[in-house]
């Protein structure tokens, strides 16, 4: 199971981490941010930190805080979370189309500071035995609004999730080829290196407009249809 750090201004992946398959996806993650930002250029840092649920921990939260970063990270919807949750005032809702936001402060045993939870809550559909809305929470130190801050955590999608499609779909990552871990680990490692030096030829080699399109439409514009114009010319 591979653990993946994108670098979202560039669009690559700076760090990855090929782990095996019983290693739950919330174990080092500390350790995963710092590897990412040993890889960057001298005099570069991470200002800014998006993570799942996984990424949900008390160090996670200390060491952004002592570094000066900012932090986006899902949170868990556990006990102490549905109760901060039901003591919002209903008066601070803030609603939407499809959902309502609100906020509250929130701390963690291990936590030196406390954070702010922002809190959507979805309507459901009602049930036979349970209407009760639908909550997604996210632990945040952004000093902006809740919206504003919402926003910026879904576009991890832009970049992290639209990237692991991008390995998985454009670059054959979506299976390992064989049973041997070492072996895995070399060829997802390939994969990486390759997805990595695709977006420099994009930015390098192919004009400004080409930077949104993944591998197989540039493969298509590129290379395939100019091979499609020169079999019909009857060169």
């Amino acid at each position: 199971m591979p653990m993946i750090g994108h670098l979202a201004e560039a669009g690559v992946v700076i760090y990855n981490e090929f782990r095996e398959g019983n290693i739950a996806p919330a174990t080092q993650n500390l350790e995963f941010i710092q590897a990412c930002e040993a890889r960057l250029p001298k005099g570069h840092r991470i200002a800014h930190v998006r993570l799942d649920s996984a990424g949900y921990q008390a160090d996670v939260f200390n060491d952004c805080e002592d570094t000066g970063k900012t932090f986006a990270i899902g949170g868990r919807l556990d006990a102490p979370t549905l109760q901060a949750i039901a003591q919002i005032p209903e008066a601070s809702w803030k609603r939407y189309a499809d959902c309502a936001v609100a906020e509250t402060v929130l701390s963690m045993n291990d936590t030196r500071k406390s954070f702010r939870l922002i809190v959507v809550k979805y309507p459901r559909q009602v049930e036979l035995f349970d209407d009760a809305p639908k909550y997604h929470v996210i632990a945040s130190n952004r000093v902006e609004s809740a919206a504003d801050t919402l926003i910026w955590y879904r576009q991890r999608g832009e970049v992290s999730e639209n990237g692991i499609k991008e390995l998985k779909i454009g670059f054959g990552m979506a299976r390992m080829p064989c049973g041997q871990f070492a072996a895995n680990v070399a060829f997802f490692r390939i994969g990486v290196i390759a997805h990595n030096l695709f977006v420099l030829f994009k930015h390098s080699a192919l004009g400004e407009g080409w930077q949104r399109h993944p591998v197989a439409t540039v493969r298509w514009r590129l290379f395939h249809l100019p091979g499609k114009l020169v079999r019909h010319a009857g060169a």
